[in-house]
């Protein structure tokens, strides 16, 4: 591989630089071979190989469905402490158009958001500990299936991952485009917003568009509804605080039909927001506009207010140690302390409710490409494996240290 444009110390990044092909082999092998949410079977597979070859202590399958589970034991147990970190797996259901020699092989699939990274990065840090056990305590590395959508993190949680691995804290990381290679960004509270999805059921009286008066007009009610929906952030929220109303699809009538008025609409669109007093808030006052507005024109509106991912939160003291440890790797003038959250959502936030922790973001830049996540010509970029396998192991030798001689 050749030499990074950044420099990075410390024991672990110079160990596990040194299988650095290893690890760009297993990245590509599984940006070739993307699996949706709780179908990551050749994931798993290849995983749990990887995993063997590196020697750690146990590996649990069939967690949340698709999920895998290693342990790896430090060279001390003194302490009792048991520290997790998290990596995703599952791919998304678009066409890759790349054309290097590991774009994916399956049509409309593709890792458009660098999961296949992540995951080869956790193995590299499970090889790490496994070879130099440099800790005290248990080290509990979580392949997460289904994020994208399917709250894998949730369903791993039901299915017992931390009664059966009940560790003190956990650590998750994403890539991340927009910051260079190299470097870290992290915060003490909000990274991710909370995703909400919305649907809107309208129902009124169709008819002939030549004679509208006979009708009630769904179409029209759900324009009142969509301009008004956009007075909820701009009159309803405070302006310190952070939401987001988006009406992304619409569904009425028969575009062969341009003279029949449809008798019902369905709109279908997110709310983001970070504050549940703020989501709750929104909530009411989109069922409110929703059913007054058609009220106002003789129809009928539902609104169907799904919770879907909540806020993800970094608990303070792990966000500081967290961000403490990645400069020990990268220094402190590539670690952002006060990174920006996104009105992006992330699952791990299931976890973080549940268990302190915190989620980073690694640095990636954006490529030859240029392109962001969940884009067709995304591609995880293979020079900050050793660095993102070096943050999850240190993250755990940092956490749990052996005792001093």
């Amino acid at each position: 591989m050749h030499n990074p444009r950044w420099k990075a110390g410390g024991r672990a990044f110079a160990h596990i630089a040194q299988f650095h092909p290893e690890l760009t082999a297993l990245r590509r092998d599984l940006h070739a071979h993307p699996e949706l949410g709780f179908e990551e079977l050749y994931t798993g597979r290849r995983v749990k190989e990887a995993l063997q070859l590196c020697g750690v202590d146990e590996i649990h399958e069939g967690i949340g469905r698709t999920g895998l589970v290693a342990v790896v034991r430090g060279r001390s147990q003194s302490s009792g402490s048991m520290v997790g970190l998290r990596a995703d797996m599952d791919a998304l259901p678009i066409a890759e158009h790349n054309d290097f020699s590991w774009k994916s092989c399956k049509q409309g699939l593709m890792h458009g958001c660098g999961h296949d990274g992540h995951t080869a990065m956790l193995v590299g840090a499970a090889r790490y500990l496994a070879e130099t056990r440099n800790f005290d305590g248990t080290a509990v590395l979580i392949f997460q299936p289904g994020e994208e959508g399917f709250a894998g993190a949730r369903v791993m949680m039901e299915d017992g991952l931390f009664d059966r691995f009940p560790v003190q804290s956990v650590f998750a990381m994403h890539n991340w485009p927009a910051m260079k290679p190299g470097t870290v960004g992290i915060n003490t509270g909000p990274m991710m917003a909370a995703a909400d999805r919305i649907t809107i059921e309208i129902t009124g009286r169709g008819g002939h568009g030549a004679h509208a008066y006979q009708t009630v007009d769904v179409v029209l009610v759900a324009a009142h509804i969509i301009t008004a929906a956009q007075s909820i952030v701009s009159r309803n929220v405070r302006p310190i605080e952070s939401a987001v109303v988006s009406l992304c699809a619409i569904q009425a009538g028969d575009l062969g039909a341009f003279s029949v008025l449809p008798g019902t609409a369905t709109l279908v669109g997110t709310v983001r927001t970070f504050d549940p007093a703020v989501q709750e808030m929104v909530e009411q006052r989109l069922k409110e506009l929703c059913s007054a507005i058609a009220l106002g024109f003789g129809a009928t509106a539902t609104l169907h207010y799904e919770r879907m991912y909540p806020a993800t939160i970094n608990t303070e003291s792990e966000a500081v140690f967290a961000a403490d440890v990645a400069e020990s790797l990268v220094g402190a003038d590539h670690v952002v302390r006060d990174l920006e959250p996104s009105m992006g959502a992330e699952d791990f936030s299931f976890m973080l409710q549940t268990k302190p922790g915190a989620y980073l973001r690694l640095g990636q830049g954006t490529g030859a490409s240029g392109s962001a996540l969940h884009n067709s010509r995304y591609d995880f970029n293979d020079e900050i494996l050793p660095l993102g396998s070096a943050l999850h192991a240190s993250l755990i030798e940092q956490a749990m240290p052996l005792p001093m001689p």
